[in-house]
């Protein structure tokens, strides 16, 4: 990803603007000439393309709506659309719920999900547990998705938020969001190529004997259980690091870190091993009064698309996982 950090760009409204002479100063190649000033979009296109700073897709996208304009110096690019609630379902519900929203959130404990980090570009929401990131069926309302969509809209800014990554609905922790086209672009290859930070702690049943260790085996559909996924020489490649951060009589708190993202990835690592996760009936775990797994994201790490600044997220430790750890250690 190139640097955009020494590039200072305005906003006004749907609009991001930048100064050609700091375009050219800054990101042009050498043999890349100045663009005249006023230049057609077309031209305009081509020159951006050139620099090699903005993906040649969104580049292209823009241009066929009109979304690439140049006044005298100032390159334009309609880059900070709105949502469109008569496309967006979700962001629909979330205009629909913003004049209850207060009464929501009282009343309403999935409502509770709280944003970690916003600006132009990204945002990251602290997911509780048992709230699914996007609907499960047509019409559903209280999920991650919609409560991104409200952050944005209590920021006063509609831009849509499209999730970078999901959680299991009752894992709680930081989810990140793009809050438009070009931050969606680079996010989606930094999840492809894997730079994007996952960091995990979990409650397992039993003592593990390793202090450190990696879990490197396939997973697949359980075909005896739709909502299973077990370990396979058949499955996808799945690789899972862990360390032990305490041990307990019956229990051990971990700390994991996911180098891919299976469904259910590091349930079922842990299963394998012989240790499911805390209240993990799905995977052999058991607890009295726990009725999920004991598992929460703590950090987030990534490359912000604009900046390329490396930003880390912490959410705090739910209540909820705190009583769960703190009854195991005084057992």
């Amino acid at each position: 990803m190139v640097e955009h950090s020494l590039l200072k760009y305005e906003r006004s409204g749907e609009w991001l603007s930048l100064s050609a002479n700091e375009l050219a100063i800054h990101a042009a190649p050498a043999g890349v000439q100045q663009i005249e000033a006023g230049s057609h979009p077309h031209h305009v296109r081509q020159w951006l393309l050139a620099l090699g700073l903005f993906p040649e897709r969104y580049l292209n996208r823009l241009f066929s709506v009109g979304g690439i304009q140049m006044d005298v110096d100032t390159i334009r690019l309609r880059t900070f659309v709105p949502a469109d609630p008569a496309k967006d379902a979700v962001y629909r519900m979330a205009m629909q719920q913003r004049e209850e929203l207060e009464a929501v959130r009282s009343s309403n404990e999935r409502a509770q999900a709280e944003v970690l980090f916003q600006d132009d570009w990204c945002l990251v929401m602290d997911k509780p547990a048992g709230m699914p990131v996007h609907p499960n069926a047509p019409g559903q309302r209280g999920t991650l998705d919609e409560a991104a969509a409200l952050a944005g809209i209590g920021h006063g800014d509609h831009q849509p938020a499209k999730h970078i990554h999901r959680l299991d609905d009752d894992t709680a922790g930081p989810v990140l969001y793009a809050r438009n086209e070009l931050a969606q672009l680079h996010l989606d290859e930094a999840m492809r190529e894997k730079t994007i930070g996952r960091q995990y702690v979990a409650l397992v049943q039993g003592v593990l004997r390793k202090p450190v260790g990696t879990i490197d085996e396939p997973i697949g559909k359980d075909r005896h259980h739709s909502a299973r996924r077990r370990v396979s020489p058949s499955g996808d490649h799945a690789v899972t690091h862990y360390e032990v951060i305490a041990s307990y009589r019956r229990a051990t708190l971990v700390r994991l870190w996911l180098e891919t993202g299976r469904t259910h990835q590091i349930r079922v690592h842990l299963s394998h091993l012989g240790h499911p996760l805390v209240g993990d009936t799905l995977y052999g775990g058991s607890d009295a009064k726990l009725r999920h797994q004991a598992l929460r994201g703590e950090q987030l790490t990534f490359i912000h698309p604009w900046s390329a600044e490396e930003m880390t997220v912490q959410a705090d430790e739910p209540e909820w996982f705190r009583e769960v750890r703190e009854r195991y250690a005084s057992l």
